[in-house]
């Protein structure tokens, strides 16, 4: 399959064939799977302590004193060590032992990115998650190297406004808000929506000049993941290419 490639001046510049790697079948289940695994890996275990509550000298009275058979302490009535009492024990507490990472082949790893990358050709999946295209002139969007060569946030603003994906940052932008519940309490106050992936064969300068805009992220085509393809276990994230990254594409994830 052929596409445009394009100046950052949003002209056609020249054409380029698609590597077989844009045309992998659509696997949503295994781009679920690949993501969960990726945010899983981040997840330090935790747990308390397995002493907690039962450091005590605390024994029964024993029966017919008219009191609860409960551990207490020895110079008093204060129960202990068990989970219904004040200071004591808890009855279920976390455990580090816990498995919370989500295993995946590598091979099916290497098929989710490639498939993911596929979902990007689908202008009704990149809609379906909520970006603003109806100004992009093709999915997926090839862009000269030059790009990749852009510093500053000025430039890049420009660029990505004559490409026509600038609507979609702004959308970001403006959809960024404070979260419900007690995540806001714990560092992690706002809920900022995914904008524009920019996908280079190598970063010179164009990791600067995309990180001030909302939702954007910049990505070497040699560290492409399912997390950054498909934000939530969603595929079809819009996606701009350097024609170099789509070329080095065509010998990765195999």
């Amino acid at each position: 399959m052929k596409v445009n490639v394009y100046s950052i001046e949003g002209e056609i510049k020249g054409e380029i064939d698609l590597p077989t790697i844009f045309s992998e079948e659509f696997r949503p289940d295994l781009i679920k799977r690949a993501v969960i695994s990726s945010q899983t890996a981040r997840i330090q275990p935790w747990g308390s302590d397995p002493m907690a509550g039962k450091r005590t000298t605390a024994k029964s009275w024993g029966s017919g004193r008219g009191a609860a058979m409960v551990p207490r302490i020895k110079n008093g009535s204060k129960a202990a060590f068990i989970p219904q009492a004040v200071g004591g024990r808890k009855a279920h507490p976390p455990r580090p032992q816990k498995k919370y990472k989500e295993k995946i082949n590598i091979k099916e790893r290497r098929f989710a990115i490639r498939s993911a990358i596929a979902a990007t050709t689908n202008s009704e999946l990149v809609e379906n998650r909520g970006h603003k295209i109806e100004n992009v002139e093709q999915i997926p969007l090839v862009v000269e190297d030059e790009l990749a060569t852009i510093k500053r946030t000025k430039d890049t603003r420009e660029i990505f406004q004559k490409l026509g994906i600038y609507t979609d940052v702004e959308r970001a932008k403006k959809g960024r808000h404070i979260k419900a519940g007690k995540g806001k309490m714990r560092g992690r106050k706002y809920r900022n929506p995914k904008g524009p992936l920019i996908v280079v064969a190598e970063d010179k300068g164009i990791g600067l000049g995309g990180r001030n805009h909302a939702g954007v992220d910049v990505v070497s085509a040699r560290n492409l993941n399912a997390e950054l393809l498909a934000p939530g276990t969603q595929p079809g994230r819009l996606t701009v290419f350097t024609s170099s990254a789509v070329e080095q594409l065509g010998g990765l994830f195999q």
